[in-house]
């Protein structure tokens, strides 16, 4: 099988017929006299998650009432009204990097003025401006994960996934001369190779879970009415049997979490073929009709990923520009594109400020998935870095000043957490990232995007002056 007289290996997986299942990290896996702490941490996890539209916060009145950034730089901050109170029970894993610009989201030609929607998310992780075509000869930069993947997720299955929450087309032009590839997808594997992303969340669970090498292979299983567990019973049996209590209890919390997904998942195949009249019936089957079990699905295989080292890198688009969806449970029942152009009014900025708040209150349920996942001798939100930002600053006049960005996790301890760091004036987001892509180990980087220099992440003086 795969257990060793010394050691099961880290790589171990459970076969079943047309199942892959990768492990979390067991006792059993690490070398005999070797500090368990000291390899089940691996290698830091990194997701990087975009929300378009910017924030009400990036407005003249969003920044007299803190509607974004707090107020106080350092470690004294206070949330309560801001967009991100809802991250304040992981405060601690904090890490609020406000004022900088993304320029290269910006109009350089006269024709590229008014394409702001349509070229922005290209941006948001290659910090590179997007070469105006609808044709096939994109152009962008090579983006922060798929850097990251090149170097550290070439020994996972998996190097890296791509998820999104709303439709995507990938083909043809869009608006003001630009490809819809420009808007569709965050990732971006070389400067001229976009990635295509998930937005199904049984697709993500069947690559994660290797379930069927064809569609129809996939068709079959899922028609069975089995979960995936059924197929590595005797394997699962057996591993169970080799293992002490401590793995055990692991592995059976691993599973539970996996077996738990898949029923969710079923339970929206369920209801999106019976017939009930859907929100979205365009949305493929897997698709929830609702923006929150969408997101927590996404998160929840975020999790399982990262705890079963199948990869360590997702980006995870979770709005598309100049999308019209309405959030009921945010309050606010404007659609979102329409909210975000408030026309400068108090009140219209307060309600996009509501669906900010919103979109920010689904990170804490992954935020706790993470630190309730052992890794090591801490947690998954130890050794992971999530990237939350907007390439878009006050979306009413399309401008990508101030533009929204905070890290959460330590990132394996390159992040302190704890701190909100202000930039000076005029300092590009490219020099925050650059700065988190050599605490992920990339120092070979010396420059990324119309970055100017490094960005002080860890401490925080008045303003964090452009270098």
């Amino acid at each position: 099988m795969f257990i060793t007289k010394k050691h099961m290996s880290r790589r171990a997986v459970l076969r079943g017929l047309g199942v892959t299942m990768a492990l979390p990290m067991l006792e059993a896996m690490v070398p005999a006299r070797t500090v368990f702490a000291k390899t089940a941490a691996g290698k830091v996890r990194l997701a990087a998650i975009e929300m378009v539209h910017g924030s009400a916060g990036a407005t003249k009145f969003g920044l007299q009432k803190n509607l974004w950034s707090p107020a106080a730089v350092g470690k004294g901050f206070d949330l309560s009204s801001s967009s991100l109170a809802p991250l304040e029970p992981f405060r601690d894993y904090l890490t609020i990097v406000s004022n900088t610009d993304v320029r290269n989201a910006e109009a350089f030609e006269l024709p590229e003025i008014g394409g702001d929607h349509f070229r922005s998310s290209a941006v948001f992780l290659t910090q590179a401006h997007p070469l105006q075509t609808q044709g096939s000869g994109v152009r962008a930069g090579v983006s922060l994960d798929q850097l990251y993947a090149r170097k550290f997720g070439q020994d996972t299955p998996i190097p890296s996934m791509q998820l999104c929450i709303e439709a995507v087309d990938q083909a043809g032009g869009c608006s003001y001369g630009y490809s819809c590839v420009y808007t569709d997808t965050i990732s971006w594997a070389g400067p001229n190779q976009p990635l295509p992303m998930i937005r199904d969340p049984r697709l993500a669970f069947d690559q994660l879970f290797g379930v069927g090498a064809t569609p129809e292979e996939r068709a079959i299983r899922r028609a069975e009415d089995k979960s995936i567990l059924d197929l590595i019973s005797s394997q699962l049996s057996r591993l169970n049997k080799e293992i002490g209590a401590a793995d055990r209890t692991r592995l059976s919390n691993y599973l539970d979490e996996v077996r738990e997904i898949e029923r969710r998942i079923q339970k929206v195949e369920a209801y999106n073929k019976s017939g009930e009249v859907r929100e979205m019936p365009t949305s493929p089957v897997g698709v929830p009709d609702s923006f929150d079990e969408h997101v927590k699905l996404m998160f929840d295989l975020q999790a399982v990923a990262f705890a079963s080292d199948t990869t360590r890198i997702f980006s995870f688009k979770m709005g598309r520009d100049a999308s019209s969806r309405v959030y009921p449970t945010s309050g606010v029942t404007t659609g979102f594109h329409p909210a975000s152009h408030h026309g400068d009014r108090e009140d219209r900025i307060m309600d996009f400020a509501k669906i900010n708040k919103y979109h920010v209150g689904m990170l804490p349920y992954f935020l706790k998935k993470l630190k309730d996942t052992p890794d090591g001798d801490s947690n998954l939100l130890d050794n992971t870095l999530v990237v939350y930002g907007s390439p878009m600053g006050d979306s009413n006049i399309h401008n990508h000043k101030r533009c929204p960005l905070f890290f959460a996790g330590k990132a394996g301890g390159a992040l302190k957490g704890g701190l909100h760091v202000k930039a000076a004036d005029g300092t590009p987001m490219a020099n925050a990232m650059l700065s988190a892509l050599h605490g992920l180990g990339l120092d070979e980087i010396k420059s990324f995007g119309d970055s100017t220099g490094e960005f002080n992440l860890t401490t925080a003086p008045e303003t964090t002056a452009a270098q």
